[in-house]
Formats: C-alpha cells, structure tokens, sequence
C-alpha cells in the first residue's frame, strides 16, 4: 500500500494493513551492499609534500591532493610577512591543511583534526596540531608562523637539504555533511534524519534495527487493527522498514509523534506488553538476578529472584565495566544502627546484596556518567577514562550453583552509544558492528561512515587530556553486548 512519505512524495512503506508484506520480509536479514571505494572513504590518511627550490618560493604552493571522507586534502606553504611592534618586517612559512572540493555547492562541512610535520634531517620535527570544522568560506586551516622563513632554508638547522623541505600532514576526517557523502553507496547502510529534541533517541533505534532477532520480533508486533496515527508499534515497524530497504536517511517523525516526543524508554516501558506478546522482552533482554540478606551470627537468609532488563553501572572511581560489576554484586554490611530486623531473631547484624543467576542473550550497560551532587544541587557529567572491552566474560558474577546450566556469560561487543557535551547538552551517536565481524560503522543522525575499531572502542573511553584530536567530553553512556554463542542466530 501507498502512502505520502513527509516530503509529500509516494513511497511504499509498512501500514496497518500490509500484514503480508511484513511476512515478505520479517526473515530477511541485512542485504550486503557493495560499497565504493573503500580508500577514498577511509576516515584518516597522511599527505606527504616534497617541495623543491623552497629557496625561490614567492607564492602558494600545494601538494598533490589525498582523498579522505570522498574529499579532496590538500598541504598548502606560502610565505607571510608580519610587522611587529619596532615596525620591523619579518617572514614567515604559513603552513596550512585544505580541503577544497570541487564544486559549485556551498553547503558542505566536515570537522577535522590533524598533525602537521616539518621533517628534520638532524634533529627533531617540528610538529603542529589542528582542529577545524571545514567548509566553503573557510576550507584552510593550520599556522601563518609555521616557523621563521629563514629557519626554513637554513640548511644548518635540518629542515632543508638540498633546497628541498618536506611536510607531513596526518588527518583524522569525520564524514562529511553535505552533498559529497552518500551513506548508502559508501557503506551500505543508512541514517536516520535530525528532527530536534528526539536525544539519543537516533542511537538507540539503530542499535534496536540491527540486532536482528529483535527486529524480526518488532515485525511480528500485531499492529492490523491499529490506529495508523497513534501506534508506536506501527511507527517502529515503519523506520526499521525503511533503514531496511531506503536509499536516503529514514524521517522518524511519525515514531515520536506516536508517543508525544517521549524518550524511546518510555516506549520500551509503556508498550512493553506488546513486546511481550511476541516473546521479545524473556527471550532477549530478560535477566536474573537473586536479592539476598544473611544474617552474620543466626541461621537467617531471605532472598527474592527478580528480572532485568539492563544493568547500571556505577563508573565514578571505577577503572572499566569488569571493576564496576565487582562493586555491583559486593555486600552491604547491616550492623551498628543499621541492623536487620530478623523477625523472631530481633535485629541482627547482617549482609545484603545481589548476585545475578542468568544473563540473557543482548545485555545493556548503562554507564552512569551523569549523576547529581547534592551539595550543589547540579547534576555534572563524569568524563574519566573508563574502559570496556570488545569480548566480555562475567562468568565469575554468576551465581555458582547456576553457573554450570547457563549459557557461558561470554559477550561480544555490538554497539557504543556516545555522547559529546556536558550535563547540559550535546550531541549523541553510536558506533555498531553489525554483522559481529569486527567492522565498525559511525551513525552520525543522517550520515553513515566507516569506523576502525579504535575509533569505535578505545577513542570513547574518555578521560583523554588532548582536546586537539579528541574532545575529553566525548565518552560512551551505553553499551550492547550481544552473547558470543549466540552470534550465528544474531546475524
């Protein structure tokens, strides 16, 4: 069936009715795409500039061109001359990166940072950093003081041999905006569109779309006798459709019109009985953990077996997920004021804690980087560096009469929700490997890229001191982690 998509053109999308068509599609997996040239869409590369009679220089010159991001990187030298303050003339090598694409469209950019190196024969480099939101009206940018021109050709200080210098420029590129990306030909997969105060709302839903087994469920969800305008479950099912089968980034419009501009949490909560109907909740996210008090000096223990859906970690003066999950199950001591009201045997002193029986096949960390300071009555964000690894095995978390039935605790890395910016705001992607494979993809809200897994795993530790090349703001709030004996049914 047929409907008007929100730029008012046709497309065939999921409605109420399309119950076959679901069926049409609800095993089909990710279709591998052949993407383009996997060099020219690499995220870093070195621009290496060999420049004879630097001596005779008396105007810009530039290096051939590096692609990186599709785009076109250029090292640019020229000579600059200043006045100081006695009005006396100095000479300068300006030393810049370009990024010029050729094109007639002003509306590119693209955010950047490099290294910049002036190689010495002798001793040792001089060497620069830069970082710059790139476009049309500013698409140089790097050092007009570089270093003293006469430095430059003094064969005596080592730049210069020969009358000829070289320059090194490293850049490390995110994917462009603009007209010279196309995510679907470059990677195989698409966005999802920008649409103001949605969160991470983007994040989550593609971490969602490709973990398949929740996916195929959300198809199942019965949505035929469903109100077209207000079911979430309708709306679900139509953005994953489209990041499915679209050549352009996915509207969400209509899912967060469907539970009046909420967080996709609440969605999971309030419409958790329609998951439910098709197993999704148990079979997927569903834990166990036991909530246990021991008395110390009497023959006392209570416990209650209860369900999770994720875990929160606690990451303030914490190194990495495994030091965190080790504060998680330790034992609170009830003793002093404190005591345990046993019943019969009055108050007494007494442990309390938890121990997990059974951990399911998608596990969701929840990384508590924001909290509150009652002191001040703020909330602050905490950028430590913490760290997370791609293969995870919390079988000693397990409880020991459970861990011989469950399915080895051994979990592999499948998405790093990020967060950029402060308590106050930011901006929000994730890093996911779809295919468990080891290859890293950035979802930047419209814009899809190829990621190394440095990229995707370390960079986002946090805790960096170089604001040059990585914000110490930009650090991961979540992860997925999928069960590693399970990987085959995943993907």
């Amino acid at each position: 069936m047929k409907e008007k998509d929100e730029e008012g053109k046709e497309s065939t999308q999921l409605v109420g009715t399309d119950e076959p068509a679901k069926e049409n599609h609800l095993n089909e997996n990710i279709k591998d795409v052949e993407m383009a040239d996997e060099d020219h869409c690499r995220a870093e590369g070195l621009i290496t500039f060999e420049v004879h009679n630097v001596s005779k220089i008396k105007e810009t010159v530039l290096s051939e061109p590096v692609i990186i991001r599709n785009l076109p990187w250029r090292i640019m030298l020229m000579p600059r001359y200043s006045v100081n303050q006695s009005n006396e003339r100095s000479k300068s090598a300006g030393v810049f990166v370009q990024c010029d694409p050729d094109s007639d469209v002003a509306s590119w950019s693209c955010q950047a940072h490099a290294k910049i190196t002036l190689k010495s024969h002798k001793g040792e480099d001089v060497v620069r950093k830069i970082s710059h939101l790139f476009f049309a009206k500013e698409n140089d940018w790097g050092y007009s003081t570089f270093v003293p021109w006469n430095d430059l050709i003094d064969v005596h200080k080592g730049y210069c041999k020969n009358d000829i210098i070289t320059l090194e420029a490293f850049v490390q590129a995110e994917a462009p905006h603009g007209v010279f990306w196309d995510s679907k030909k470059l990677t195989g997969y698409v966005g999802l569109k920008n649409q103001g105060a949605t969160c991470y709302m983007n994040s989550l839903l593609q971490t969602l779309f490709f973990t398949n087994q929740l996916r195929k469920a959300v198809y199942q969800m019965p949505t035929e006798n469903d109100d077209i305008n207000k079911s979430v479950a309708l709306a679900l099912q139509r953005v994953f459709y489209d990041l499915q089968h679209s050549d352009k980034p996915v509207a969400t419009k209509k899912l967060t019109k469907s539970f009046g501009w909420e967080t996709l949490d609440s969605f999971m909560q309030h419409d958790a009985q329609e998951l439910c109907r098709v197993g999704i909740i148990p079979k997927l996210l569903e834990g166990k953990m036991n909530s246990y008090i021991q008395c110390s000096n009497v023959d006392y223990y209570s416990s209650r077996e209860e369900p999770f859906y994720d875990i929160q970690l606690n990451i303030k003066g914490k190194t990495d997920v495994i030091d965190s999950f080790t504060e998680y199950i330790k034992a609170e001591m009830l003793d002093g004021d404190n005591k345990y009201d046993a019943g019969q045997h009055g108050l007494q002193d007494a442990k309390k804690g938890v121990i997990f029986r059974h951990f399911p096949p998608v596990l969701h960390l929840h990384l508590l980087r924001f909290q509150y300071d009652p002191q001040t009555d703020t909330n602050y964000k905490i950028n430590d560096r913490y760290a997370f690894p791609e293969s995870l095995n919390l079988e000693k978390f397990l409880e020991p009469e459970f861990r011989a039935n469950a399915p080895a605790p051994i979990y592999t890395l499948h998405a790093v929700l990020v967060h950029s910016g402060d308590n106050h705001g930011g901006h929000y992607v994730v890093y996911i490997n779809p295919r468990g494979d080891g290859k890293w993809f950035k979802f930047d809200d419209d814009v899809v890229s190829q990621a190394t897994k440095k990229e995707a795993i370390e960079n986002n530790f946090g805790g960096f001191e170089d604001e040059v090349v990585l914000r110490h703001c930009t650090n991961a709030y979540m992860l997925s982690y999928l069960r590693t004996s399970d990987l085959s049914e995943f993907f």
